[in-house]
């Protein structure tokens, strides 16, 4: 299901002259690589099609109303400026549209898995284990300094997607989170191989359509304790940060960020109109 949780990702949290292109390329996208994981034939190559097409056809329908007004509210939160309950309320929004999401993707997917051969699910495990290595080459390497410098990178990277330059000040401030907040990437791995065994349990003793939604929708069911510790206070690191960077926004930043929350809601009210 990670293609598609790549894909709610995107236009969750992609900029908004990239959301229509997203949306456009999203059916290639998703067909490439569910074949480049599951090495299908042509008449499971077809069949993927019409999954793809239904769940695209759902996602226009429902789902893209939803993040219309998911943004309306967000920007309405933001220019009063936030508070704690308001980043409560986001995060169990965006988590609230990814199960939804990613259960449909499953319930559309599942009677294709369901037929997969041995040969096809070791292939998928193979490129699994290649996204397994990849992410340990981009999030594993070095000791703890330059990992926390990374960290500290990409979430000022992000940022100033949103609100533009930073200050020296806030840019402080994001480095105290990043030196405050447990690292996450060892126990992420264990995590992401923990479910990869479990949907190979699945799709190996052909229990998707009965398995694969339930267990899709709830992922974090299932991982160590020292990992749901480590993400909750990391959480809690976060929200701090991001309450006291909104509290030392300038008036351009807020406003800078407020238009691209507005794009979002225009641009998706405009594709859930739009027809394929």
């Amino acid at each position: 299901m990670r293609i598609f949780c790549t894909l709610l990702a995107a236009l969750l949290v992609g900029a908004c002259s990239t959301v229509q292109l997203a949306y456009d390329n999203a059916e290639t996208y998703l067909r490439w690589r569910a074949n480049d994981y599951l090495d299908l034939d042509a008449a499971m190559a077809e069949e993927l099609d019409g999954a793809i097409g239904s769940f695209m056809a759902w996602h226009r329908a429902d789902a893209l109303p939803k993040y219309a007004t998911f943004a309306d509210e967000a920007g309405a939160r933001f220019s009063r400026g936030l508070a704690a309950d308001d980043l409560v309320w986001g995060y169990d929004a965006v988590m609230t549209q990814a199960r939804e999401g990613v259960r449909v993707a499953a319930q559309r997917m599942a009677p294709l898995l369901d037929r997969l051969t041995p040969a096809q699910i070791a292939h998928f495990e193979r490129a699994l284990a290649d996204d397994n290595r990849k992410f340990a080459r981009e999030n594993l390497r070095g000791g703890e300094r330059e990992q926390r410098k990374r960290r500290t990178e990409r979430n000022v990277e992000r940022l100033e997607e949103w609100v533009g330059r930073l200050s020296q000040a806030q840019i402080d401030r994001v480095a105290q989170y990043s030196a405050r907040a447990p690292l996450l990437d060892e126990m992420r791995e264990r995590d992401h191989k923990r479910l990869q065994a479990e949907l190979l349990r699945i799709l190996r003793a052909r229990q998707a359509r009965a398995r694969l939604p339930e267990m899709a929708a709830n992922w974090e069911r299932g991982r160590e304790p020292q990992y749901v510790a480590a993400l909750q206070a990391s959480r809690r690191e976060y929200f701090a940060m991001a309450l006291d960077i909104d509290k030392s926004l300038s008036a351009n930043q807020r406003g800078r960020a407020l238009k691209k929350l507005r794009g979002y809601a225009e641009d998706f009210r405009k594709l859930s109109r739009e027809r394929p």
